[in-house]
């Protein structure tokens, strides 16, 4: 299977502006030299803690960011170097799904208006047929034609996000960007959402990058795993393979927090100390170094590089188990 999506080197910098004549001073180094690849039909789930660059990224993939640095690949064609007109016509290709479906819903405009805005501004079809088009997306993900001239304050928070589904594939994208879709539902809710997710992307072909900090959520839905800190993928692997065999301090420390569905089982708990460093300040060597266990004289010096230990797992540490 081919790459539908390729990132080399991505970074992103945000300028610290101060003065009178808005001087820039430093950056906040929000991505700082992210690569990875993604196959067609496939899921790449993005985890870490807030902040650490997540949604950042999905939102230079569709250059709603600028990328300070790096290319993006999309279906062999370099997404950074397309100019308005042609971004414009490539975005239809990539849609994105945002966390809290209250506040990425307008409230004016209808199930039916919201839905329809992508159709008509990629000019996909008029009249009946756009109208038929609606009907046929609501009803894919849950919904129905009753829904159509309904306002988002007449749906619940699960309808909402469906509609923002819903809105997403309205275009028959080939990528989506799914940014913490579930983290603002309620559990059950949640299951029901990635069910959806899973079921529209097997009959589509769809390609997802599922940004998350739940790693529950992201064993059941990704194919790959890429577990980020401060703005630099610290390990990736197939989902069985870092489950089975995390090697990242930090990795092993974020699956010892997953909840026991059993209470009785006991599981050791790893507990980071400090804090994350600020992306303003970076560390010299590793940037998990104040916080890790495993920390020696080499990790304070020395920033560990992304390399292939086998089978495609991929890690950043100089004291990995």
């Amino acid at each position: 299977m081919k790459y539908l999506l390729q990132v080399e080197d991505l970074k992103k910098y945000f300028p610290i502006k101060k003065g009178f004549f808005s001087k820039t001073v430093n950056f906040v180094k929000a991505v700082d030299g992210v690569s990875f690849n993604v196959r067609q039909g496939e899921t790449l789930g993005l985890v870490g803690e807030s902040g650490c660059g997540k949604s950042t990224i999905g939102r230079t993939i569709l250059r709603l960011y600028e990328p300070t640095s790096g290319r993006i690949i999309v279906d062999g064609q370099d997404f950074t170097s397309l100019d308005k007109e042609s971004l414009r016509k490539k975005r239809k290709d990539m849609q994105i799904i945002f966390q809290d479906p209250y506040a990425s819903l307008n409230p004016r405009l209808t199930a039916g208006e919201i839905i329809g805005r992508a159709i008509d501004i990629h000019k996909i079809a008029r009249g009946k047929e756009r109208q038929e088009i609606i009907f046929n997306l609501l009803n894919e993900v849950g919904l129905n034609s009753r829904h159509y001239h309904r306002y988002p304050n007449e749906f619940s928070g699960g309808q909402r996000q469906r509609i923002g589904i819903a809105r997403a594939l309205a275009c028959n994208p080939k990528l989506v960007i799914c940014d913490e879709a579930v983290s603002a539902l309620d559990v059950s809710i949640q299951a029901q959402i990635i069910n959806l997710l899973q079921d529209i992307q097997e009959k589509f072909n769809l390609t997802y990058i599922f940004i998350a900090h739940n790693m529950a959520v992201e064993k059941h839905i990704s194919d790959t795993i890429a577990v980020m800190y401060l703005g630099k993928i610290v390990e990736m692997a197939s989902k069985n393979e870092l489950f089975k065999d995390p090697q990242h301090p930090y990795t092993t420390a974020l699956l010892s927090a997953i909840p026991a569905p059993d209470p009785e089982v006991k599981r050791s708990r790893v507990k980071l100390e400090g804090d994350v460093p600020s992306p303003i300040d970076i560390p010299k060597g590793c940037r998990f170094f104040k916080r890790c266990s495993q920390r020696t004289a080499v990790c304070e010096e020395t920033e560990p590089e992304l390399t292939d230990i086998g089978n495609g797992h991929l890690v950043a540490c100089h004291n990995r188990r």
